[in-house]
């Protein structure tokens, strides 16, 4: 059967891009990313690196600045913690944000919830948001049906929400394939990951939204005006979120607090090799959530909260995790009574293969 291309439209205008258009005015522009493998810089070969090419042509007055926060096998739970510390602690104008692929596999309330925090809390400090949506597998049969996959959907009702515009490069590029432009192999060669060609169309993509918003003269600077943001859709998002440091984290057996260098986006973690090895920490909010340096090699844990009933993990470790560097979150709770709680936590030997016995916790999310 000959699948056509796909008529709903690729661009959706909402918003102008107001602070960007000022920075370019004053001679600079600070572009974020946030989203997953598809995105991330890691490889060289992800479509922003052909879009950021062609920004510095067609603006080469302005000096720009890139702060790619994107990650691999992350999700918007993670951005949730990692958007205050990076693009917003560096001053980025406009951010593109990138996790329709990556939260597929969240339960829809969930995703609702951490995606909407993430985008209040750039819209609060008065960045340019731009949703771009990519493409998997599982979007295929909607897709071919004329149908928005629903995790493409979701994110589009909280665009129209709060008036962001949004650019589905996955749907550009499907209807390449489908005009005969580019082979589905030139797409995505391993089925996911898009690399010259396939990027270069996401890229052109975002390439003509942006060409459309900020291809006009520049305006006169004028002074920013404060948005009031309009009420939250989903009741318990992941607004008002931050990281408890590692300093004060009450430990029982040898762990060491190490620099480290072997999972992106982990500065420091607590980290042993050690089974029964036992951390301990109080904190206030109503949710909790850890991000550890995961893959082969690493334990599980049990862990309780309040003194309440142990849980333990069973991670799955996919084929294509290495024994280290994947920064993979666990959501300990969100629905904690507000206020002050104690955590505790005990490393437990694997049942893999040869055991895995290293725990490596980096990150502590406080959902307030």
């Amino acid at each position: 059967m000959l699948l056509a291309s796909n008529a709903a439209p690729v661009i959706r205008h909402r918003r102008a891009l107001d602070r960007a258009r000022l920075a370019l005015a004053a001679g600079r522009l600070n572009v974020g990313f946030l989203g997953g493998s598809i995105t991330a810089p890691s490889t060289g070969k992800s479509w922003p690196e052909p879009f950021l090419g062609w920004l510095g042509q067609r603006f080469p007055a302005a000096h720009l600045t890139v702060e790619n926060e994107a990650i691999g096998a992350t999700g918007s739970d993670l951005a949730a913690f990692r958007a205050g510390p990076t693009v917003l602690a560096r001053d980025c104008d406009l951010v593109f944000v990138e996790y329709a692929v990556n939260d597929l596999d969240q339960p829809t309330a969930l995703r609702n919830r951490t995606r909407e925090g993430v985008l209040r809390q750039l819209l609060a400090a008065g960045v340019d948001v731009v949703l771009t949506y990519t493409f998997s597998s599982e979007m295929q049969a909607d897709m071919a049906a004329g149908r928005v996959p629903a995790t493409i959907a979701e994110f589009e009702v909280l665009a129209e929400h709060y008036g962001l515009s949004s650019v589905w490069m996955g749907l550009h590029a499907w209807n390449e394939v489908h005009a005969g432009l580019m082979t589905w192999h030139e797409w995505l060669p391993d089925g996911l990951h898009p690399e010259n060609r396939g990027s270069l169309s996401y890229a052109q993509s975002v390439m003509a939204f942006l060409e459309a918003e900020l291809g006009a003269a520049y305006p006169a600077p004028v002074p920013p005006v404060s948005l009031v943001l309009p009420g939250a859709l989903h009741e318990g998002c992941w607004e008002k979120a931050s990281l408890l440091s590692l300093d004060g984290i009450a430990c029982g057996g040898p762990w060491s607090l190490r620099r480290w260098f072997t999972c992106y986006g982990l500065d420091r973690v607590l980290h042993t090799t050690v089974p029964g090895a036992q951390l301990k920490f109080p904190f206030n909010g109503r949710g909790l959530v850890l991000g550890f340096d995961f893959g082969r090699l690493a334990s599980e844990v049990r862990y309780r909260v309040d003194g309440g009933a142990w849980q333990t993990t069973q991670r799955e470790r996919p084929a294509w995790a290495g024994d280290r560097g994947w920064l993979r979150t666990l959501l300990v709770s969100e629905s904690l009574p507000p206020g002050p709680h104690e955590f505790e936590l005990e490393t437990i030997v694997a049942p893999v293969p040869g055991g895995g016995t290293v725990t490596s916790l980096g990150l502590v999310g406080i959902i307030h």
